[in-house]
């Protein structure tokens, strides 16, 4: 893990020296500057945003194995035929019913 851990930020070390610019001195008055090449702060940025969100969904990824427990097995049921009621004379009649434990 350590070493996983070095290498990529070494890895990000060599990235972000890459989009780092090295800007050369000028003695041009600062009033007509207009501010030329604002894009590369942009790039860094994002390309940082990137790199990061890359490595700390890596790292947060890594959590091990998580145990989920079974479903409960399905009741125990089955048919009996019992004595109903009748609903309409009082009378009694066989139906098949389903029962459970």
């Amino acid at each position: 893990m350590k070493i996983a851990i070095r290498s990529t930020i070494a890895m990000a070390l060599v990235v972000g020296s890459m989009f780092a610019s090295a800007n050369i001195a000028s003695a041009d008055d600062w009033r007509r500057h207009h501010h030329h090449n604002n894009g590369d702060a942009v790039v860094g940025g994002l390309a940082a945003g990137v790199i990061g969100g890359l490595i700390g969904g890596a790292i947060a990824n890594n959590s091990g194995p998580r145990y989920i427990d079974p479903p409960p097995p399905p009741p125990r049921c089955w048919f009996e035929d019992r004595r109903v009621q009748n609903a309409y004379d009082g009378g009694w009649h066989m139906e098949n019913i389903r029962v459970c434990e």
